[in-house]
């Protein structure tokens, strides 16, 4: 389950990355908040260690709620996502998947992205 989540319905978007174990716990968050970034990564992978701090910015200074998953304590989730490769983010809005992107993204372009969802 996904730590430090509130139960509301229409919680207000953490301001620090919400850690996900397993299928139903990102079900919840994607089901319960508008936009959700959710970053595939794992902790042997160099690009990720790049992503966090960046991932960790979206997370305080947008609308978005962002969630990690790692890859390989999650291999049956990131399997029913596609995820061949990390870090993949997916954006998730209004409970859909609208978006994915495969490796180092900047901070600049994720912005745009959440933003492109939120405005």
């Amino acid at each position: 389950m996904a730590t430090d989540t509130a139960t509301d319905a229409h919680a207000t978007p953490s301001d620090e990355p919400l850690h996900i174990d397993g299928a139903a716990a990102l079900d919840t968050l994607v089901s319960r908040d508008d936009i959700v970034l959710t970053d595939f990564y794992a902790d042997w992978c160099g690009p990720c260690q790049m992503l966090e701090p960046i991932v960790e910015t979206i997370a305080a200074d947008t609308n978005a709620t962002v969630a990690k998953v790692d890859v390989d304590a999650n291999q049956p989730l990131a399997a029913e996502y596609g995820v061949r490769g990390v870090p993949t983010l997916v954006l998730f809005a209004d409970g859909e998947q609208v978006e994915e992107l495969v490796g180092l993204q900047s901070e600049e372009q994720l912005r745009t992205l959440v933003d492109s969802y939120t405005n």
